[in-house]
């Protein structure tokens, strides 16, 4: 997408997609040692053992990390960014190696600030989906936009 994207633009029910990219164990590995060093996301051996994953799966948070560059290949020209202002985060069912995620994206909301004319909020509803359509994250932010400059 290549149009800048203020506030007047997001309409509720307009949707955005990316992807896929895909998921490698090394990967899962890597990103796990680092931010989240849990057996189940760094030891696939560990992770074959354990009662709920019953094999390796990636932290949520990686999750979260692979999402955000398919929301902004999606959206990423909304005018000063795609800023957070909270919401809720959800991960349904494990992201596995080789899985091939890309995301749906719906705005739910847009509703201009009454105290700050030069902007407002919006709440989107991003699905994360594996290669079998199935939901590996649900994100429901609410983001801070800025509205049209006056001509």
């Amino acid at each position: 997408m290549s149009e800048v994207l203020f506030l007047e633009d997001l309409t509720p029910g307009r949707r955005f997609t990316a992807g896929p990219v895909t998921v490698t164990e090394a990967e899962i590995i890597a990103f796990a040692s680092r931010y989240d060093p849990q057996p189940f996301h760094t030891d696939p051996g560990a992770a074959a053992a354990h009662p709920l994953f019953r094999g390796l799966a990636a932290s949520g948070w990686h999750t979260a990390a692979l999402s955000m560059p398919l929301v902004i290949a999606a959206i990423g020209h909304i005018a000063d960014g795609v800023i957070g202002g909270g919401g809720e985060l959800l991960w349904p069912r494990p992201v596995r190696a080789g899985d091939s995620l890309s995301v749906e994206i719906e705005v739910v909301e847009a509703t201009p600030s009454r105290s700050r004319p030069d902007r407002g909020s919006a709440v989107l509803r991003i699905r994360t989906l594996n290669q079998h359509g199935e939901d590996v994250q649900r994100f429901t932010p609410r983001l801070v936009v800025p509205r049209r400059p006056a001509p």
